[in-house]
C-alpha cells in the first residue's frame, strides 16, 4: 500500500486500525486453522483473502461441532475481544480478576450475540473451547478465588488472544499493560499462558509509542517477559533478523521458526484431539517455567521479517499453519496499533462487518471514548500522586 498523503496516528485511529488487525488476522486465519504450512500451500496455495473455504466443511455437521467459517467470519478471538472492550467501556476503571468474575463471565456466558459460526444468535460460551469455557466453570460455577481461575486448566493462547484492547487501555505504558493483562486473566490462564497474555498487551502498548519500530516493541516485550516466553521471543527473533533484508524462502522461514520453538513447545504439527490422545502423557499444555506458546514468538517474528509490513507480516502468520488464527490476531493488532487506520482496506472492512453482523468501526469508537476518559484519570491521578510525594523527596514533610 503506497500513501500519499500524511497517515493518521492519532489515539482513534490507532484503536481501530488495532481492531480491525484482530478481525482480519482472525477472518483470514480460520479457514486454515490446524493445517500445517504445507498443508495450506497444497489445499490453497499463499492465502491472501478472507474469502476462502474452509477446510473442514466438507466433514457431517455434527463432527465440526455445528459451525462454519469462511468468507470472512470471525471466531472466538474476535468474539471475546469485542466482549472485552465492552466490559471497559461499561466499567469505566481499570480490570482485576474480580472483573473477569463478574462482568467478563456475563458476557461470555449470559448475554446473547450473534455468533457468526454458530450462524445464530447465541452465547459466547457455546462457541468456545473447552480452556475459555473454563472461566466460566471456575469463576461462577465452582465459585474459586478469582486470582486462583486459571489454576489447573489446559496452557494455551486462550487469555492471550482476546487481550490487546488491555495494551489500548494502557497506550504507551507497557509495564502497566503487562501488570493489567495479568492480573485479569489470572481468572483464566496460568503458567505461560498468563504470560503470553501480560506480554502481549505490552507489544500493542507499545506499538502505540510515536516513532516505535517492531524491534523496539519486541526490546520491551523481553525486557517484561519471564521463563520460558522470553527464551522463545529470543529465539525466533533470532530466525527473523537471520532472513531479514534478503531473499528468503518462506518454508525454509516456517521450518527454521518452528525448530527454534521446539525446546520451548513440543506439539508440532499434531494439534488435533481425538480418541487416540485420552490418557497419554504429554509435556503440552501443562504447566512449566520453561515452556512458551506458540503464537506470540511466531507473531512477532513474521512483523520483524517483514519490517512492520502490515498485511505480509499476517500473510505470513497465517499461512505459516497451526493456530493461524490467533498468530494473525496477534501479528494484526500489534502492526494495526502501530500504523493507525492506514491499513485498513475498505471493502475487507465491510466484508467482515457483513459476515459477521458487526460495525467495527462503530465498535473502535466507542471503546476509543471509554479508552480516553480511563487515560485521563490515570493522568490525573499520576499529577496528583506528584503533587504529593515530592514535598517529601525534597525534605518537605509538610
Amino acid at each position: 500500500m503506497t500513501l500519499t498523503h500524511q497517515p493518521d496516528l492519532s489515539f482513534a485511529s490507532r484503536i481501530l486500525g488495532m481492531l480491525y488487525g484482530v478481525a482480519f488476522g482472525d477472518a483470514l486465519g480460520g479457514p486454515v486453522e490446524k493445517l500445517s504450512a504445507r498443508q495450506i500451500e497444497e489445499k490453497y496455495g499463499r492465502v491472501t483473502s478472507i474469502h476462502q473455504r474452509w477446510h473442514r466443511m466438507d466433514e457431517p455437521s455434527a463432527r465440526r461441532n455445528n459451525r462454519i467459517r469462511g468468507n470472512g467470519i470471525i471466531t472466538d478471538d474476535t468474539l471475546m475481544t469485542l466482549c472485552l472492550m465492552e466490559v471497559y467501556e461499561e466499567q469505566g476503571r481499570h480490570l482485576d480478576a474480580w472483573d473477569m468474575a463478574e462482568a467478563f463471565v456475563r458476557k461470555i456466558a449470559w448475554e446473547p450475540r450473534w455468533v457468526p459460526e454458530l450462524d445464530r444468535e447465541a452465547l459466547v460460551i457455546e462457541r468456545l473451547f473447552y480452556p475459555e469455557k473454563w472461566i466460566f466453570h471456575r469463576l461462577q460455577l465452582a465459585a474459586c478465588d478469582p486470582r486462583q481461575g486459571g489454576v489447573g486448566n489446559m496452557v494455551n493462547c486462550g487469555a492471550a488472544m482476546y487481550i490487546a484492547p488491555t495494551g489500548a487501555i494502557n497506550a504507551c505504558h507497557p509495564a502497566a499493560a503487562y501488570q493489567e493483562a495479568i492480573n485479569f486473566t489470572l481468572g483464566h490462564q496460568q503458567s505461560y499462558g498468563l504470560e503470553a497474555a501480560g506480554i502481549f498487551a505490552a507489544c500493542v502498548s507499545a506499538a502505540f509509542i510515536p516513532r516505535i519500530t517492531v524491534e523496539g516493541i519486541i526490546d520491551i516485550a523481553l525486557k517484561l517477559a519471564k521463563d520460558g516466553t522470553r527464551q522463545a521471543i529470543v529465539a525466533t527473533r533470532e530466525v527473523a533478523r537471520r532472513y531479514r533484508g534478503q531473499a528468503w524462502d518462506y518454508f525454509e522461514v516456517v521450518d527454521a521458526l518452528h525448530t527454534a520453538l521446539l525446546p520451548y513447545s513440543p506439539m508440532g504439527d499434531d494439534l488435533m484431539h481425538g480418541p487416540e490422545k485420552a490418557g497419554v502423557p504429554t509435556m503440552a499444555y501443562q504447566p512449566s517455567r520453561l515452556m512458551s506458546i506458540e503464537e506470540l514468538p511466531m507473531a512477532l517474528a513474521f512483523c520483524l521479517l517483514r519490517e512492520g509490513a502490515f498485511r505480509p507480516a499476517v500473510e505470513d502468520s497465517i499461512n505459516s499453519g497451526r493456530d493461524t488464527d490467533s498468530i494473525g490476531v496477534m501479528s494484526g493488532a500489534i502492526l494495526g496499533a502501530l500504523h493507525g487506520e492506514a491499513i485498513i482496506e475498505p471493502e475487507v472492512l465491510a466484508g467482515i462487518d457483513s459476515a459477521n453482523r458487526l460495525d467495527l468501526r462503530a465498535a473502535a469508537q466507542r471503546f476509543t471514548g471509554a479508552a480516553q476518559t480511563l487515560i485521563q484519570q490515570d493522568l490525573n491521578a499520576a499529577a496528583a500522586y506528584r503533587q504529593n510525594v515530592m514535598p517529601l523527596l525534597q525534605g518537605r514533610g509538610e
